[in-house]
């Protein structure tokens, strides 16, 4: 309960991530998998799936689906 204190409820709840955690967000919305996006940023498969982890806690989401259709809604992915 304590960890909701800390968010901002002004920002979108993409706008909380790391430029980081933003960018994989960007990569899982086009529709890439986690082993391609690790391949395209030279980190290992365990690296991307903490972050997409971390990513799905912080916007309060289940699933790449949710992400996938937030970003598409909010025009982060062409």
């Amino acid at each position: 309960m304590a960890s909701y204190l800390d968010v901002d409820v002004k920002k979108a709840p993409h706008e909380r991530l790391s430029d980081r955690e933003f960018l994989i967000l960007r990569l899982i919305a086009s529709g890439k998998t986690v082993g391609q996006i690790a391949k395209e940023l030279s980190l290992s498969v365990s690296t991307v799936s903490t972050y997409r982890s971390r990513i799905l806690t912080k916007m309060d989401m289940k699933n790449s689906a949710q992400l996938t259709h937030y970003a598409l809604q909010k025009g982060l992915v062409d």
